[in-house]
């Protein structure tokens, strides 16, 4: 595999803060062995090859997207299990090499992925984006993560099989769960607090797990010091698992004045995913979204981006998330698009970078330019602060993605045989 070298510096370089919104003169931003040491006068780094030359274009730090499915290599989730992963570690691999080239340098993955892809991207044997894992969802019988029909009986549980979900009930199964995907060194927990679209047997808008299993789980994960992340939709599932000590929410179409008040209360954070049913609706089928999956779009279709507008006028974290399965994946940075309807390009960026950092827990390392930080950045064309839009044709905006410093796309695609 050949792959670029690490650089020393991106020399004439306007630096944007996401945080403050603001951009700088042209500046150097020196690096070291990946990391950012120096943001300098420019001229300061010298115009050796080891550099590169931004050319006054504006800097931004990587973007990280919060919910992704780096191995849902379909909509039709229920057939994954019967996929060999060997199969799913190709297309995740594919998958993967999509969102660097979109610009994410960072993702979440809120379910599917598990230590051995984090590994592999760790130990160099693919290029990837920085991959924060949480291994299987938590699901009840009959909830979202379960993907058995009405007609099923048969359940495998065998922990090669390569679906998005386990399926546990009661206090002491919820903790064996939690604990043994946190034994594998996952990140966070995922919980699946009510229904959804891919699931073919509950309703969207039913509650899921008791409050003692909830909070079994909640418990596992802070002993770990990790967090839980939840799936919900309506303000009861929100409010309940906020009231519980879930930290992010996934979703949350239909929240409400009270779940914002909750969200304040207990410092947690939002993660809209709403391109994802706008491609669901639009092309689900053709991916391989059940009917019955195909019947619930329209329930979270609606109330996506007033609950974001909600949100962020509210002052919650709110963080950026896409959700999208299979061939859809490619429509990825059209969320910015999206968003851009009902709130400031600031916000949205934020959303993408300095908000994202605080919930991965990595403020200071990921989602801003400065000294200390990993040298993830963006070289673009145009000025995402004043029109976010332009991060949704990447194809158009990116120059140059570095990873760790080393350059990895550039405008003509992928760098070298990543």
């Amino acid at each position: 595999m050949h792959l670029s070298p690490v650089l020393t510096a991106v020399r004439n370089a306007r630096v944007v803060d996401p945080g403050s919104a603001t951009v700088s003169e042209p500046r150097d931003i020196l690096l070291h062995e990946g990391r950012i040491t120096g943001i300098a006068p420019p001229g300061t780094a010298g115009t050796g090859a080891d550099g590169l030359d931004a050319g006054g274009r504006m800097v931004l730090p990587g973007l990280i997207d919060a919910h992704v499915h780096v191995t849902a290599s379909t909509a039709d989730l229920a057939t994954l299990g019967d996929t060999s992963p060997y199969l799913v570690a190709a297309h995740a691999q594919r998958l993967l090499h999509g969102m660097l080239a979109r610009g994410f340098t960072t993702v979440r993955d809120a379910a599917g992925a598990d230590h051995g892809l984090a590994e592999a991207l760790d130990r160099g044997l693919f290029v990837g984006p920085r991959l924060y894992f949480g291994g299987k969802a938590l699901s009840q019988t009959g909830g979202h993560g379960d993907v058995r029909g009405p007609g099923t009986q048969v359940l495998d549980r065998h922990a090669c099989c390569p679906h998005l979900s386990v399926v546990c009930d009661g206090v002491s199964e919820v903790r064996r769960a939690a604990r043994d995907q946190l034994r594998t060194g996952a990140d966070h927990v995922k919980v699946m607090l009510s229904g959804g679209v891919a699931s073919p047997t509950d309703r969207v808008d039913s509650t899921q797990f008791s409050d003692e299993e909830i909070r079994a789980i909640v418990e596992e994960a802070e002993a770990a010091d990790r967090y839980v992340l939840g799936h919900a939709y309506t303000a009861r599932a929100v409010d309940r698992g906020l009231r519980l000590g879930v930290r992010s929410i996934e979703h949350g179409n239909l929240i409400d004045a009270g779940s914002v008040a909750l969200f304040r209360e207990h410092d947690a954070y939002l993660v809209p995913t709403l391109v994802t049913y706008d491609r669901l609706e639009a092309e689900g089928a053709r991916h391989g979204l059940p009917v019955a999956s195909q019947r619930k779009i329209g329930q979270v279709l609606a109330g996506g981006l007033d609950a974001l507008r909600l949100a962020t006028e509210g002052g919650v974290n709110v963080v950026f998330g896409t959700d999208l399965l299979g061939e859809m994946q490619q429509h990825q940075s059209t969320e910015f698009r999206i968003r851009a309807r009902v709130v400031s390009s600031a916000e949205v960026l934020r959303s993408a970078t300095t908000t994202a950092a605080r919930l991965l827990r990595a403020e200071g390392e990921l989602g801003v330019v400065a000294p200390g930080a990993h040298a993830d950045l963006l070289v673009v064309d145009g000025d995402p602060l004043d029109d976010v839009t332009v991060l949704a044709d990447p194809a158009h905006a990116l120059h140059t993605v570095l990873t760790g410093g080393r350059p990895v796309v550039d405008d003509a695609g992928l760098v070298g045989n990543v």
